[in-house]
């Protein structure tokens, strides 16, 4: 009579139950694409926060050479330019992982 259990038998019983284990476990949860609107928002989000940080800093940049306007115009149409630059990149983005979900 053995001392204790087989090893043998026991790995065999541990690679069934990973089996059975794997075989039961639910698939995780992906989504493949972004809707209409949290693309919208993204967008709109991007465009706003490029705006306020160019506002931010030619308002900053303003009041600390006492240069009131002149700042503010060039940094906010920076802003503006950036946030732009943004929305178009997340479009493109967005158009090409659509692309690659309707080809597969």
């Amino acid at each position: 009579m053995s001392d204790g259990p087989d090893p043998d038998r026991l790995n065999a019983l541990e690679e069934k139950l990973k089996a059975r284990r794997k075989a039961t476990e639910p698939a995780p949860v992906q989504e493949h694409h972004l809707s209409q609107a949290q693309a919208g928002w993204r967008m709109v989000t991007e465009l706003v926060v490029g705006l306020l940080l160019g506002f931010g800093l030619g308002y900053g940049l303003d009041r600390a050479f006492d240069t009131m306007p002149v700042f503010l115009v060039i940094f906010t149409m920076l802003g503006f330019a950036g946030g732009v630059r943004a929305m178009m990149r997340s479009a493109e983005e967005i158009t090409k992982k659509n692309a690659e979900t309707h080809d597969s």
